[in-house]
């Protein structure tokens, strides 16, 4: 699909600014993973590693955001190599985005045990869930590094399996809350905590839709599912 230019500095440029998407993407698959693992343990020492990191995303971001204006300023990319810049400027959005999520997290691991709120309700499904929507971001880095947009259909179906998981945590949730009026704050706090899994699943879903606008130049965002699996067919 990307064939070699003439100008062999072009190539370099566009496998440098991919190269930077999956170092990207490796740095914020870690934070989630973390964030999940210091949340189930109430381990703080973790969760603070997870908050640190979102500086080098957010920083990572930008740099990548720069490469990309570089190379449109200078190379003026046309058809397939375009398709390509705007993805990557849209996935590495995303994933700043999945970054921020997992901070989300682990601040309110740290905030829970400031407040010796150990007993954390419902967190096996929540772990469950968080695995589901790490799968996703896997899934979908991996597209990206393939340029393979095949998948996008099976992203989109996990991506209604890890909201169904997000509604059936909230309604336990809201019934642990209606038991003892005592835990409404922790709750809340685990209702925007279980949020945050779902919107990292939504990213996912986001990076694997822009794969294949970058193969086949269709977009495909806000596309009912089977209609997703009949433009991959």
């Amino acid at each position: 699909m990307f064939g070699e230019h003439t100008h062999k500095q072009f190539d370099a440029d566009l496998e440098a600014v991919r190269a930077r998407v999956l170092e990207m993407g490796g740095v914020v698959e870690e934070q989630v993973n973390k964030a999940i693992e210091a949340l189930v343990n109430q381990n703080a020492r973790l969760a603070e590693e997870v908050i640190a990191a979102d500086v080098q995303v957010n920083a990572m971001e930008m740099a990548g955001d720069e490469a990309c204006t570089q190379i449109i300023a200078l190379r003026q990319p046309t058809a397939s190599d375009l398709r390509m810049i705007m993805t990557i400027i849209r996935t590495i959005t995303d994933l700043e985005r999945i970054g921020d999520e997992a901070a989300k997290i682990a601040r309110f691991t740290v905030k829970s045990l400031d407040n010796d709120r150990i007993a954390i309700p419902r967190y096996s499904e929540i772990k469950y869930m968080a695995d589901l929507a790490l799968k996703m971001l896997r899934t979908s880095l991996d597209s990206f590094a393939r340029v393979d947009a095949s998948v996008a259909a099976q992203v989109a179906r996990q991506d209604i399996e890890v909201d169904e998981e997000f509604h059936h945590i909230v309604r336990h949730l809201i019934t642990y809350m209606m038991e003892d009026p005592r835990n409404i704050t922790l709750v809340i706090d685990l209702t925007f905590v279980v949020k945050a899994i779902e919107r990292i699943g939504d990213h996912a879903k986001n990076i694997s839709e822009y794969v294949v606008y970058m193969v086949k130049g269709k977009d495909v965002r806000h596309t009912p599912l089977e209609q997703l699996e009949r433009e991959l067919s």
